[in-house]
């Protein structure tokens, strides 16, 4: 039936304009799905589970997905139509809304405009709908912030500054490897290799690399995992009990609170 639609649409083209267009595609999905036996009976949550599904074996993080989720029931539980009825202009109303409602910049607004984009994408792909209505929502433009570059000097401030072996072991292979904090701290004792000065990195889409770190950033983890009193298999944790792995916040604010100094 979609393609059925398709075509009839493209037939028309030539002979209507945008906005009957528009209306010719709603009357059309509108009476042919009364009459039509084999119309999938799915509701928006259906929609919904099977996109995270699709993500998942793509290879998404729990916390990638966790955003999609939260972005698109946000966005269901505001925009209260069947999928098939989300329009451009509903989707742009949606998202002036919100960002006026939730006083956010533009920056957040075009992550929402990405999960969102990607979710009627697969819906398109997928043939649940004809065409995804974030199609003609362009990128938010946004100011690009220029990251500021830790010297050499200020590194060994940092290290001169640590109070306790695991803070300096933890700077040591953020600035030897380069690695994200995200990635420091999913990190485990066994993904070390002291012998290759080597460990495994997992990034986005646990995607994983070999990153290599220096003998004084060996000498410096080594000498804190010796101190160590815990069983848990993360490289870094809190020094206090119950020993838990350290959250990418707790790693920023002793790198703050270092770069201070």
């Amino acid at each position: 039936m979609k393609s059925q639609i398709y075509n009839i649409l493209n037939d028309m083209s030539e002979s209507l304009n945008i906005s009957q267009m528009k209306r010719l595609q709603e009357v059309l999905l509108k009476r042919l799905e009364e009459n039509n036996d084999d119309v999938e009976n799915l509701d928006n949550q259906d929609y919904m589970r099977l996109f995270l599904a699709a993500k998942r074996i793509e290879g998404c993080s729990d916390r990638t997905l966790a955003y999609y989720k939260a972005t698109i029931t946000n966005m269901l539980n505001s925009i209260k139509l069947p999928i098939r009825r989300v329009t451009t202009e509903i989707i742009r109303e949606y998202l002036t809304e919100y960002q006026l409602r939730n006083h956010c910049g533009k920056v957040t607004i075009d992550n929402i405009r990405r999960n969102l984009s990607s979710f009627f994408s697969w819906l398109e792909e997928e043939n649940y709908v004809i065409k995804s209505p974030i199609r003609r929502i362009h990128k938010v433009k946004t100011g690009t912030t220029v990251k500021e570059v830790i010297s050499d000097e200020n590194i060994e401030i940092m290290r001169d500054g640590c109070e306790t072996k695991r803070d300096l072991a933890m700077i040591d292979l953020l600035f030897s490897t380069g690695m994200r904090v995200g990635e420091l701290v999913n990190l485990d004792i066994s993904d070390i290799n002291f012998e290759e000065r080597e460990c495994i990195v997992y990034g986005k889409g646990d995607k994983e690399r070999s990153v290599y770190f220096d003998a004084r950033t060996k000498l410096h983890i080594q000498g804190y995992l010796k101190e160590r009193c815990d069983n848990n298999r993360a490289l870094f944790v809190s020094l206090n009990y119950p020993y838990d792995r350290l959250k990418i916040s707790g790693v920023e604010i002793r790198l703050n609170r270092y770069n201070d100094y």
